[in-house]
């Protein structure tokens, strides 16, 4: 059939009848990929996630891994993004080789100032060890932290031990605050350690600089547990398993509740307490959870 156009350009057959033209359907927006993780380079830290464990490495062990103003920013930065990432439940600190950490670079010290001020790049965040401690004590992550001691931990290292929730060492690792040897006092540590040890066994640590070991750890409190060396990666990860299968959102609540809780004064703490049970019950996660038990099955957690 022949067609013609009218004045208005609109084709139209030769019986005068408008020939409609097809109308394209509208496109269908693609919907971008998701943008792949920005990629960080540490210089003295691994950061690795997997099956909902953050493991952070202290990463230096041809030197024992110790810790100087870099490597507490690089930490400040890895623990922040296990804070901000969803898909992190449990949070496992740790050393490369066969030591935990020797302590501060002394390399870094005596020269007056902060010897462990961290300026912000990409890979760090600004910081002193003060904010590192708060990180994992006083501020929390709202998650589990769990330090597995691979080896040695001295000084500041053994600071970092202290200040995790839990603490799993090989049983041939040794512990010590040596800082009196050289002319230094464990300043800062002495804050956490002064709230896992009773005072006169701390005091002894800190005044003598002697080594204990994994067993006398473990009964004084700086540790949770000594294990075999050969079965520490499985005893580590048995626990992550464990905490993974909690919900994430109690959790987070309780783990929080417990570091702004630790300092407060009996009544203080009981009724700050009292008011996170309520925030807790009116989760979803706990109406599930009761469900769950009532009707012996696991419960599905949504994190809400």
């Amino acid at each position: 059939m022949s067609t013609a156009s009218d004045e208005s350009g609109v084709p139209s057959s030769s019986a005068g009848e408008a020939v409609v033209a097809p109308v394209a359907p509208p496109a269908v927006p693609v919907a971008e990929p998701p943008a792949a993780p920005v990629a960080v380079t540490y210089g003295e830290i691994l950061y690795e996630v997997r099956a909902g464990v953050a493991q952070i490495t202290l990463n230096r062990p041809e030197r024992r891994n110790p810790i100087g103003a870099s490597t507490v920013g690089e930490l400040l930065h890895a623990l922040d993004r296990a804070k901000r990432d969803q898909s992190v439940k449990v949070v496992v600190l740790t050393g490369a080789g066969k030591i935990f950490s020797a302590g501060g670079d002394l390399n870094q010290m005596g020269g007056g100032g902060n010897p462990l001020q961290a300026g912000p790049s990409e890979n760090r965040l600004a910081g002193t060890f003060v904010d590192l401690n708060l990180m994992l004590t006083g501020q929390g992550i709202g998650k589990p932290t769990i330090a597995k001691v691979n080896g040695h931990a001295m000084a500041g290292g053994l600071g970092l031990v202290v200040a995790c929730d839990l603490a799993i060492a090989a049983d041939d690792a040794q512990f010590a605050t040596p800082e009196i040897n050289v002319g230094l006092w464990p300043m800062m540590i002495m804050a956490t350690i002064f709230r896992n040890v009773p005072r006169k066994r701390a005091m002894e640590l800190i005044l003598t600089g002697d080594r204990v070991d994994a067993a006398a750890a473990e009964k004084m409190g700086l540790i949770t547990r000594a294990v075999p060396r050969d079965r520490l990666d499985a005893e580590v990860q048995a626990l992550c398993d464990k905490l993974c299968q909690k919900s994430p959102l109690v959790m987070q609540l309780g783990v929080d509740a417990f570091h702004k809780m630790q300092d407060m004064e009996l009544e203080p703490a009981l009724r700050f307490l009292e008011g996170e049970l309520i925030r807790v019950l009116g989760t979803e996660d706990a109406g599930e959870g009761l469900m769950a038990f009532l009707q012996k099955r696991k419960p599905e957690w949504k994190g809400r």
